[in-house]
C-alpha cells in the first residue's frame, strides 16, 4: 500500500470510529459526562476491551493492595489476547467489573486504569507519538460537556506519564510485529510468558515511583530480546 493509500485509509477510520481531530493534553474537547448520572454501560458491557498496562497493575496494587496474582485468583483479571499479545484485562464477572459497588460506582475511581480514564476519549498513535482522539462510538452519556483534556484523564504529571505511554507502546509493537511472522516452535508461547512475568508477575514496590522501576524492566527485556 503506497503511503497516499495509507494515509486515506487512516482518515477513514479516524472519520469512523472518532469526530476526525487530533488533540493534546491542554486542548479542550466535549468528552465530560457529568458523572455518569445514571449509567454504568461501559464498566458493564466493555470489560473485554479495558487492557491494563504496567501503569494499571501499579496503581491497582497500591489502591487496592493486591498484587497481579492476587486479581487474578480473585476474578478481577483475566488474560486476553490484544493485538497478538497477551495482556490482562478487566473481568466481566457475568454483571460487569468486579469493582462496580452494589449500586454500579466504580470503587477504584481514583485508581482506574488508564482506558477508563480516557474513555470516551482514545489514544491515536502516528508518527512515534500519539494524540488524544474523541470516539463517537460506546459512551451513552446524552450530552457531553467541554472539558481540557488534561483535567479529564486527572493524572499526575501528566507528561511523565505520556512518556510512559509511548514507550510502553514501543515494547507492545514490537512483540505484535514478533508474533506476526513465523517461528521456531514454541517461541512465541515463551515470550508471551516472559512477557507477563517481567511486567506483570513480577510486584512493583509501591513504596517507590513507578517509572524508574517500569523504565529498568523495559530496559532489561529490550536487552534481551528474543
Amino acid at each position: 500500500m503506497d503511503a497516499n493509500n495509507s494515509t486515506s485509509q487512516h482518515y477513514k477510520i479516524m472519520e469512523e470510529i472518532s469526530d476526525g481531530q487530533l488533540y493534546c493534553a491542554d486542548d479542550v474537547v466535549k468528552a465530560g459526562t457529568g458523572g455518569c448520572r445514571d449509567c454504568s454501560w461501559c464498566c458493564e458491557d466493555m470489560c473485554d476491551t479495558i487492557f491494563l498496562d504496567s501503569y494499571d497493575i501499579y496503581a491497582l496494587q497500591r489502591g487496592v493492595g493486591k498484587e497481579y496474582k492476587e486479581l487474578i485468583e480473585e476474578n478481577f483479571i483475566e488474560i486476553g489476547l490484544h493485538n497478538f499479545v497477551s495482556m490482562p484485562h478487566i473481568k466481566d464477572r457475568g454483571n460487569g467489573c468486579g469493582f462496580l459497588t452494589e449500586n454500579k460506582r466504580c470503587s477504584v475511581h481514583s485508581f482506574r486504569p488508564g482506558i477508563c480514564r480516557l474513555f470516551p476519549l482514545g489514544r491515536y498513535y502516528h508518527d512515534d507519538t500519539f494524540s488524544y482522539i474523541m470516539q463517537t462510538r460506546g459512551c451513552r452519556a446524552q450530552q457531553h460537556e467541554a472539558v481540557k483534556v488534561r483535567n479529564w484523564l486527572g493524572i499526575e504529571d501528566l507528561e511523565k506519564y505520556e512518556e510512559y505511554v509511548l514507550r510502553w507502546h514501543r515494547v507492545i509493537r514490537k512483540i505484535a510485529d514478533f508474533m506476526t511472522k513465523p517461528a521456531e516452535p514454541g517461541v512465541k508461547p515463551k515470550i508471551h510468558e516472559l512477557f507477563l512475568k517481567n511486567f506483570y508477575e513480577t510486584p512493583y514496590d509501591t513504596s517507590k515511583e513507578f517509572y524508574s522501576q517500569i523504565y529498568e524492566r523495559i530496559d532489561e527485556w529490550n536487552d534481551n530480546e528474543v
